[in-house]
């Protein structure tokens, strides 16, 4: 069995309501005091019990994040810039996978493992408009993280996913590019509420823009936003014998992916076709060539979202009405779109 509060107050020599004063972080306790306590906490290798400090405190300083798929990049960098926040506060993050799953993502704003959590970050991706009642969680502090479900009973924390797909769109057209491939095209077309769909929109906005008539055959769906994805689409292209001098990919790891197949087939980036991807993850600074994309500002929501989410804990009955903050975005290029100077 591990150690328990009786025991640091026997190594310390005080009290348990000496250890219980110094755990919680009372302000009223000697510093020679609180210094035999942590030196005990540390010998004995104690861990106070959150669930129990919750039922006497209503608190247990550890917040929830729930996100579809921590093998992804941008999700994984995400936890960890969330991480990174909550610890700024003091809080300690317990990360859910869902998976994607409807059913997941209904428990992980519904289900009893709330009740070890202060509050939660929530990235639904099954979930969508319809689902938007299921957010009402009585009391329960939640923000909401991504593009699902707009106009909910939560603070949301969104990207710019269409005005900044625009934006990469119109950085490869100013290089002089006209056939525009994008890769990841949501298979479901009709889903308006999907990053896939927000950012095509913003694909097609930049395109009527400039003139240039939209060509279905450069529009390329993509299940998996993984780099095999992206490799097998070039590929396709590739195959087809279709004609194209710019890939635009809706995720970093899709382009990581084009990027390798453009190789193997010996065409050269940014000479003969430039790539451009989207959320900047660390890896696309590293790949040959490095990967220009969109930042969306992911520490920025991070920070963000804790911020709002320790608001509401704050305040649980704080009856402002729900907020949604859209974080500033911009284009980072690098090689694959002919810069060869910048190590952003």
């Amino acid at each position: 069995m591990g150690s328990t509060m009786h025991d640091v107050a026997r190594v310390a020599g005080v009290s348990i309501k000496t250890v219980s004063n110094v755990i919680n972080d009372y302000p009223h306790v000697r510093p020679d005091t609180r210094t035999r306590v942590q030196d005990a906490i540390a010998e004995l290798d104690y861990r106070p019990n959150l669930s129990a400090r919750g039922l006497r405190s209503g608190r247990t300083g550890v917040i929830g994040l729930a996100v579809p798929a921590l093998r992804e990049n941008y999700f994984a960098e995400l936890a960890d810039a969330v991480i990174r926040s909550a610890e700024a506060h003091g809080l300690g993050v317990v990360v859910e996978q869902t998976s994607g799953e409807r059913d997941a993502e209904l428990l992980a704003v519904s289900g009893g493992r709330r009740r070890f959590l202060d509050g939660l970050l929530f990235s639904p991706v099954a979930m969508g408009q319809t689902d938007a009642a299921a957010l009402t969680g009585g009391s329960f502090p939640l923000v909401l993280l991504g593009e699902r479900i707009f106009d909910g009973p939560t603070d949301h924390v969104v990207m710019h996913n269409t005005t900044a797909a625009r934006a990469a769109v119109e950085h490869l057209l100013e290089r002089g590019r006209r056939r525009i491939v994008l890769i990841g095209a949501d298979p479901a077309a009709g889903d308006e509420a999907s990053s896939a769909s927000l950012r095509l929109k913003g694909y097609r906005q930049a395109l009527d823009a400039a003139g240039i008539e939209i060509d279905p055959a450069l529009i390329r769906p993509c299940e998996h936003w993984n780099r095999a994805g992206g490799a097998d689409t070039v590929r396709g292209l590739l195959d087809e014998g279709v004609d194209f001098d710019a890939i635009f990919t809706l995720n970093d790891t899709l382009g990581l992916g084009a990027l390798r197949t453009l190789g193997a087939a010996g065409l050269r980036v940014p000479d003969d076709v430039d790539v451009i991807g989207f959320d900047n993850i660390d890896e696309s600074r590293y790949s040959v060539p490095s990967l220009s994309t969109v930042d969306t500002g992911r520490d920025e929501i991070a920070a963000i979202a804790v911020e709002l989410l320790i608001e509401r804990i704050a305040e649980k009955d704080d009856a402002r009405p729900p907020r949604t903050i859209k974080p500033d975005f911009r284009i980072v290029a690098r090689e694959s779109t002919g810069n060869p100077d910048s190590a952003q």
